[in-house]
């Protein structure tokens, strides 16, 4: 009589494994999934930790992520300990612009961003580097689909791999890793909030600055501008500052510092120390790139960024992009009270 329901019981048991398999959305179809949900996007907000691991100290940032229209976006990147290091990144008709309000700093970039590079905190790049790699790893969990892909930093290739983890309710993004050769965890986001098709005002990807009484936009009295405060990379690729030179110029200071060794590189730090205003976007060919504490533009064997009020232009005929990045990391200046 036992034998009789033992094919009943292995029969009902193969239709329930077979029912909990046809429940199972395979990589193929989240990932198609993914890519309608961008497609058919009007817009979404998004809200978001970011850490960076790129130095002696973990950079912190808050994100306000927006986008709108297929080419609209505007990036808000707070740093909790040092409000004038704020910025944003803008991109309406009118270009690609980075922002520090605090500073009254406008930079208009030549550049595709954020077409040209991997940007772990948009939905959309997340999405292209999926459907670019064709050696993508996928495992289903609980409540997430999490990928491992290749990224595609074109400055910077010690970041070759991110974890990307999606919300399987929504299909957003929720946290991503990007790690280095070592598979150690370099930058991290974590979305804490993510709205699809939020609405939004008219002037919402303009180029304006909020003023408020700690803003620089309150301008300062010419005895509050501090002179230039020189500012050494902490790592040289092996090369030692051979010469320093300080000189006067009609608008403020300059200082030209000349490094040799296996490969050499001058670095050009500059302070305006006349009473600033508010000014029109200054023009910068190259690609965006985050330096960890602000963001700075690369173009060929040149990098160049804004900290603090002050000018800085690395360049080197030997360095890598890599190096440039590195070296230039490694200048964080702290910020003055």
């Amino acid at each position: 009589m036992r034998k009789k329901w033992i094919p009943f019981v292995l029969f009902f048991g193969a239709i329930l494994i077979g029912l909990t398999a046809c429940g199972e959305k395979s990589e193929e179809d989240v990932s198609k999934k993914l890519q309608s949900t961008v497609k058919e996007l009007e817009g979404y907000k998004a809200k978001a930790n970011m850490k960076m691991n790129t130095g002696e100290k973990t950079q912190s940032y808050k994100l306000d992520v927006w986008y709108k229209d297929k080419d609209y976006y505007k990036v808000s990147l707070q740093n909790p300990d040092d409000e004038k290091g704020n910025q944003v990144i803008l991109k309406n008709k009118d270009g690609v612009f980075v922002l520090t309000p605090a500073l009254n700093k406008n930079f208009k970039f030549q550049a595709d961003w954020p077409e040209t590079s991997s940007q772990p905190y948009l939905f959309q790049s997340l999405v292209k580097d999926i459907m670019k790699d064709e050696d993508k790893s996928f495992e289903s969990t609980g409540d997430h689909y999490i990928y491992e892909t290749k990224t595609n930093y074109q400055s910077n290739n010690n970041l070759p791999k991110q974890e990307i983890q999606f919300s399987k309710k929504d299909y957003t993004p929720e946290r991503v890793k990007v790690k280095d050769k070592d598979k150690d965890t370099v930058v991290e986001v974590e979305f804490t909030d993510f709205t699809l098709d939020p609405s939004f005002k008219k002037d919402d990807f303009e180029m304006k600055q909020k003023k408020n009484s700690k803003s620089a936009s309150a301008t300062p009295k010419k005895s509050e501008v501090k002179p230039l405060s020189i500012t050494l990379p902490k790592e040289t690729a092996g090369a030692k500052l051979k010469e320093k030179k300080e000189m006067k110029t009609d608008h403020g200071e300059r200082a030209i510092l000349t490094y040799e060794g296996k490969r050499n590189f001058t670095i050009i730090e500059e302070k305006d120390t006349s009473v600033p205003t508010l000014n029109q976007p200054k023009e910068v060919k190259g690609e965006i790139v985050n330096l960890g504490s602000t963001i700075g533009a690369i173009d060929g064997n040149t990098v160049q960024w804004s900290e603090h009020g002050v000018e800085y232009k690395l360049a080197s005929e030997e360095l890598t992009k890599e190096e440039l990045i590195d070296v230039a990391k490694s200048m964080h200046q702290k910020a003055t009270k």
